[in-house]
């Protein structure tokens, strides 16, 4: 996945409709998500479309894969995700993600439809985040 950083740079110099491509063609570099994963545990609640995000690794270096059932949606996941992904998880959990995403001005750009889930995949990533950096503190 791109740095979030290079996909604005990208991003800013684009019309709207190739926006929207850019955003199909990041949910399509995200990495593969196994339907075995796409659960009613994983999903994230609140979105217009199906998001599903399955956290892995660990408190050095968080992963996780995403999907949605929308290719729109599927891209700003892929926003959501390359903002935090690979990071370490105290930082995940400290980060301002809304403030990451706030050069891609979501809610200007796309329907309410397909971001209003954006809060709660950014609360799921960074709640996830902070339980994995409090229990290798604790360790």
């Amino acid at each position: 996945m791109r740095p979030l950083d290079d996909i604005a740079e990208e991003y800013a110099f684009l019309d709207a409709d190739d926006r929207y491509r850019l955003l199909i063609e990041l949910g399509r570099e995200l990495d593969p998500m196994p339907a075995a994963l796409k659960t009613e545990a994983t999903l994230v609640r609140g979105c217009a479309a199906q998001v599903w995000a399955y956290p892995t690794g660990d408190a050095d270096r968080l992963h996780f894969l995403a999907d949605s059932n929308a290719a729109i949606t599927k891209g700003i996941v892929a926003l959501v995700i390359a903002a935090v992904q690979d990071r370490p998880a105290a930082q995940v959990a400290a980060m301002d993600v809304a403030a990451a995403l706030a050069p891609f001005d979501l809610a200007n750009q796309l329907s309410s439809n397909r971001t209003q889930g954006v809060p709660n995949m950014i609360a799921l990533v960074r709640d996830h985040a902070a339980r994995i950096a409090a229990a290798a503190r604790a360790t």
